[in-house]
């Protein structure tokens, strides 16, 4: 029996020029429909005339519109259920990280988990929260790094 991957990359196939304009064209009026507008309905042409308008809630329309947005630019998306609980094994693959240093993070307490028996699980807000919280650190890392540089006139 086949187990269920636990992470959903969906990455878009090779798409032409034309289905790239077609998603940017479609993300542009989903969006501009939802700035105008509370109700909008999206009609599925196959020739045939055979389905009905179909409305969706503003929400959903506005996740296609980013969606397509996404695509439309070539970027990769990840889908993952907002209460998802991640293993110390899957949450350093998630931050690229080691899991030892995910262990040592949790037992610091910089990194909220519950335990399932002896195994720990991190939820996927606190992962989430967690990683940005570690790029901001990088970023202000960088960022001193770089003021010091000026400070010795090491500019590159």
């Amino acid at each position: 029996m086949r187990t269920a991957d636990p992470f959903r990359d969906v990455i878009p196939p090779p798409m032409t020029e034309e289905d790239l304009e077609m998603a940017r064209i479609a993300q542009r009026c989903i969006m501009e429909a939802l700035d105008h507008s509370r109700a909008v309905s999206i009609t599925l042409s196959t020739g045939d005339g055979s389905h009905p308008p179909v409305a969706l809630p503003p929400a959903a329309l506005k996740l296609i519109g980013q969606v397509l947005g996404a695509i439309s630019e070539g970027r990769a998306l990840t889908l993952i259920p907002a209460h998802r609980e991640f293993t110390t094994v899957e949450a350093a693959q998630f931050l690229n990280v080691s899991r030892p240093f995910v262990i040592k993070e949790i037992e610091a307490g910089r990194l909220a988990h519950r335990k399932v028996g002896t195994h720990r699980r991190i939820a996927y807000e606190d992962l989430a929260a967690y990683a940005r919280k570690m790029r901001e650190r990088q970023s202000a890392a960088l960022e001193r790094m770089a003021d010091d540089a000026r400070e010795l006139g090491l500019d590159y």
